[in-house]
Parts: C-alpha cells; sequence; structure tokens
C-alpha cells in the first residue's frame, strides 16, 4: 500500500468514519469554539462529499445522500471513539 488513505477507501462508511475521527480529534485543538457534533458532521460532510468529487461520481442526488449519510458518519466516528476513551480510562 502506497498510500494511507484513498478517496476510493474514503467513500466507504469505514474510510469514511476512520478519517471523519481523526480529522475532528486534530481540528478540535484549532477551533476549540466550534461544538464538536457540529464540527464531526462538518468534516463527515466534507469528506463524503470530496471523495465522490474526486472520484468523478459526484451528482445531485449523491451529494444529497452524502450530507444524510454524514449524521451517520459523524455518530458512528464519535462513538468510536468514546469507546476508546473509556477503554482507556478503565485501564
Amino acid at each position: 500500500m502506497n498510500e494511507f488513505f484513498t478517496w476510493e477507501l474514503l467513500a466507504t462508511f469505514s474510510g469514511a468514519c476512520i478519517g471523519t475521527g481523526i480529522l475532528v480529534e486534530f481540528l478540535k485543538g484549532l477551533l476549540p469554539g466550534l461544538p464538536p457534533r457540529l464540527l464531526s458532521y462538518l468534516t463527515a460532510a466534507a469528506i463524503l462529499l470530496a471523495a465522490q468529487l474526486f472520484t468523478g461520481t459526484l451528482t445531485l442526488s449523491g451529494g444529497v445522500l452524502s450530507l444524510l449519510n454524514a449524521v451517520l458518519v459523524s455518530l458512528a466516528a464519535g462513538g468510536g471513539y468514546e469507546l476508546c476513551r473509556s477503554a482507556v480510562a478503565k485501564g
């Protein structure tokens, strides 16, 4: 594997969740006034839309679905973070 992420990977649910989780943790320190859930949603939406744009699959209906799917990706990424955080706290 020559790349850490590919646009094809980021277009999948698992790739978008991982990318969202990593970027949100990085961006939280840079944008402390933005609510984390909003930051997570905006990040997920940007990843999903960019992945479709750069893979040449972006359409109007696909873009609208990406905005809805960003809710699922955002919630899954946040839940994964909370699971890891609670495991470390117990640990």
